[in-house]
């Protein structure tokens, strides 16, 4: 496609460019052009504050008949954002800036008007000694006046300052060096004093620590030592218990102490419940011969007899006791008479 575009033109041989009829545009023509504010301003019909960058789409024109040095100046119309009021400036080459006109106050000019009022009084006086000589004597005798003035008032100042202060930098020098080092032992000794109470308070708590351990273990062991140890949960139905004299009764019989859960539930020789769940197994009972009855010892009634030989232990072959047999023949034969 870049073939179809035509940069040259055609020029006929015959073409006279003096024949083609010149634009004639008036010289105070205005352009529209994008600006920015060069400057903060306040409008003078409404107050609102313009600031110094703000865009319009103001309207450009030559000044006629003004020139600076062969330099044309230019003049821009803007309208206020708020009441739409017409507001102009122009260039101003000669302090490179611009110059307010019209339908605005310029701000923050201080510094500009001050300049502006000392080049007045300085233009003035010069237009005095141009034309009056005696001026110029007069304000010569004046200036080298306050001219000696103000280097006496000078030279006063110095003296007085040799005099009061006599600057030392040597000494200076030290003390700030004296200075910089007691800060420095300060600094160190609060970093080790903070280091020393912090170590104390973790002696403290450490042996607080230690001590609570300590206690933690004798109790522990002396509940150890008070505790029973049992391997399985049952074992505490067949151990036997020491038997405790609760007193001893009418007839002189010691007692065993019945523990509370041997009052609910039964022991395992009781006709309790556990009684009824355990069945042991009788062991076979074998006698041994009596030997020879003495006659001054022999029982005279049958029940004596009895007696005698219940007084007597029997030992058989699984090594159990022979007064629980005794005990039970005895049952049997109290069933027999009955």
């Amino acid at each position: 496609m870049s073939e179809r575009k035509v940069l040259n033109k055609y020029y006929p041989p015959d073409f006279d460019p003096s024949k083609i009829p010149k634009l004639k545009l008036p010289k105070d023509r205005q352009y529209v052009v994008r600006l920015m504010a060069p400057f903060n301003m306040r409008c003078k019909t409404c107050g609102e504050y313009i600031y110094k960058g703000k865009k319009f789409n103001a309207r450009k024109e030559t000044v006629m008949n003004e020139l600076y040095m062969g330099l044309p100046i230019f003049r821009f119309y803007i309208k206020c954002t708020r009441c739409l009021a017409e507001i102009t400036f122009k260039t101003d080459p000669e302090n490179t800036d611009y110059a307010m006109e019209h339908g605005a106050t310029r701000n923050f000019q201080a510094e500009k008007l001050l300049e502006e009022e000392e080049k007045r009084v300085v233009q003035e006086r010069e237009e005095e000694e141009l034309n009056n000589p005696m001026k110029v004597l007069e304000n010569r005798t004046k200036d080298s006046k306050m001219e000696m003035e103000v280097i006496e008032n000078l030279q006063e100042l110095k003296e007085l300052n040799q005099r009061q202060a006599q600057v030392d930098f040597e000494g200076m020098i030290d003390r700030y060096r004296d200075l910089e080092k007691k800060e420095k032992e300060r600094e160190k000794e609060e970093d080790e004093r903070e280091t020393k109470e912090m170590l104390d308070r973790a002696l403290v708590k450490r042996l607080r620590d230690s001590d609570s351990d300590s206690e933690k273990e004798e109790d522990s062991s002396s509940s150890q030592t008070k505790k029973p140890s049992t391997d399985k949960p049952t074992d505490i139905l067949t151990t036997v218990k020491p038997t405790e004299a609760l007193g001893s009764s009418a007839g002189g019989v010691k007692r065993a102490k019945v523990e509370t859960w041997e009052r609910s539930v039964g022991k395992l020789g009781g006709k309790g419940a556990l009684g009824s769940l355990v069945v042991r197994k009788k062991p076979a009972a074998t006698f041994i011969k009596p030997g020879p009855v003495v006659a001054a010892s022999a029982p005279t009634t049958q029940t004596d007899s009895k007696a005698s030989t219940a007084s007597k232990p029997v030992t058989t072959q699984n090594g159990s006791s022979s007064l629980s047999l005794l005990g039970a023949y005895s049952d049997s034969d109290s069933n027999e008479s009955e």
